[in-house]
This record gives C-alpha cells, sequence and structure tokens, in this order.
C-alpha cells in the first residue's frame, strides 16, 4: 500500500510466475487465436498503435464526464478485453493498463498534477466467479505506466455499491440508467480524503454509458467529482440514455467521437 497525498492507494500488481507458465504452457494469442503466446506481435502492435481520443454515447447521459477511450471495441482489442475479464488472461493487464493509460493521458491534456484513478466496481460474486477483479489490476497496471512517464499516480478503489441491481442484459439504454441511479456510494470516511483531488474514473469497456454516468454521480455525491473518464474500449453506436449536458462540459456542447454498445451492458 502507498500513500498519493494523504490517500491510500493500492501499487501495481505483478505475476512473477507468469512468464514460466507462458514457456511451459504457450497458449495461442489471445486476440487472433494463432500462435503460441498470450498476445502475438501483430495484436500487441494493433493495441498500441490505437490512437486514445473522446468517445461515448451520443447523446450522452447526464452527468457523464468527458469520455475518452483507447480503441473501438472491435477485434482484436474485443477478444483481448474478453479474455483478460473472463478466461484468466491476468498477463493481458499490462498492455491493456498501458492502452487505459494512453486514455487517461488523453483525458488529462497538458494538466501534470498528481492523478487518482477510480476504478469501476465489480460485483462480490463476479469476482469470485472470475478470481480477480479485471478492472482493478487494469487500473494498477494503467499506474505503473503512468508513474513510467512521470506522472504521480494511484489507484482509489473507493466505489462500492449500494444496493443491489438487475441484471443488465437485455435492458434498453433508459432502463440501465433506471437500474443503477442511486447504485453506487462512496463512503464518508474515504470521500473526506478524496476531496479536491484530480479523480478519473476508469473501465475496461464504455457502452451506453449509465455505469460511468452514476459513477459520476456518486462521486459528486460524496463532493469530490471526477474530472473525467477513461476507458480501453468503447463501441460504436448512437444511444438513447436521457440526454444531459456531461459534468465539466458546456450545455449545448456535444460529446466528439464514437458511440457505445456493449455485450455486457456497462
Amino acid at each position: 500500500m502507498t500513500t498519493l497525498g494523504g490517500v491510500v492507494t493500492t501499487p501495481a500488481a505483478t505475476s512473477p510466475v507468469s512468464s514460466l507458465l507462458d514457456l511451459l504452457l504457450p497458449a495461442r494469442c489471445a486476440g487472433c487465436r494463432t500462435g503460441r503466446t498470450q498476445l502475438c506481435v501483430a495484436c500487441r502492435s494493433a493495441l498500441s498503435r490505437a490512437r486514445a481520443g473522446p468517445a461515448g454515447p451520443v447523446p450522452p447521459p447526464a452527468g457523464l464526464p468527458p469520455l475518452y477511450a483507447a480503441a473501438p471495441y472491435a477485434d482484436p482489442v474485443r477478444q483481448l478485453l474478453l479474455a483478460h475479464k473472463e478466461r484468466g488472461a491476468l498477463r493481458l493487464a499490462g498492455p491493456l493498463g498501458r492502452a487505459l493509460a494512453a486514455a487517461v493521458r488523453s483525458a488529462l491534456g497538458p494538466a501534470t498534477g498528481p492523478v487518482l484513478l477510480v476504478p469501476m466496481p465489480s460485483a462480490r460474486q463476479a469476482v469470485r466467479a472470475r478470481g480477480h477483479d479485471p478492472t482493478l489490476r487494469m487500473a494498477r497496471a494503467a499506474v505503473k505506466e503512468l508513474r513510467r512517464g512521470g506522472l504521480r499516480a494511484g489507484v482509489a478503489p473507493v466505489l462500492l455499491h449500494g444496493r443491489a441491481v438487475a441484471d443488465q442484459s437485455g435492458l434498453s439504454a433508459a432502463e440501465r440508467h433506471r437500474n443503477l441511479h442511486g447504485a453506487l456510494m462512496v463512503p464518508a470516511r474515504l470521500a473526506a480524503r478524496l476531496k479536491g483531488r484530480q479523480l478519473v474514473l476508469v473501465d475496461d469497456l464504455v457502452t451506453t454509458g449509465a455505469s460511468l454516468a452514476e459513477a459520476a454521480r456518486a462521486l459528486r455525491a460524496a463532493g469530490c467529482p471526477a474530472r473525467a473518464a477513461a476507458t480501453v474500449a468503447a463501441t460504436v453506436r448512437r444511444g438513447s440514455l436521457p440526454a444531459g449536458p456531461p459534468a465539466g462540459r458546456a450545455p449545448g456542447q456535444p460529446q466528439q467521437g464514437r458511440g457505445e454498445l456493449r455485450d455486457t451492458g456497462r
């Protein structure tokens, strides 16, 4: 555990045995299913060449902060995210975290002050089923990359589920918004340490923007609004959530970039 301006943050995670396992049990590339390594040169290059920029649904849901993504949600990035999240390909956290770091840098622009990444929380049962928290793991990897570039950064996993929500699968964008509203919270003991900090919400993927908008609402309610949001990928779709100016953007100013659609309904 480390501190950043008095806020306890989690360090970047490493897996010292993963390289040995890859040598003993070589796997096909998670992105293209060829070769004999978890991430082939071509897919690694496709991920690293992605240009981070503004993203998100059009129109954006009310309260969504300025949103940036590293890549469109298409293969091979889609396959890499699914392999890391659902199939336990933990070594992909590094390259995916570097892509997330690129989106964070794009969101911050020329700002150089300390930044705290606030990952979207995973349900406890999902973490138990997967054996890890994929968003937190990628956030830690992103922090490692940001620090390597000279930026003071940390991870602040402060968002908690305040109530249960229905399964998002099959719900429309508006139904997801209603389902999630009021579901997240920030404990007062943590909120006090976040006030005045530069916060960026992070997630693996954005679709309708409902989850990120709810997370931003919870941070604002705790008195520590997010400056921006960043994701590894964004899907291509024009959404239909209740429209409203995102936090930090003037009314009437549209958010440029990609729309979204997501298998898991974020």
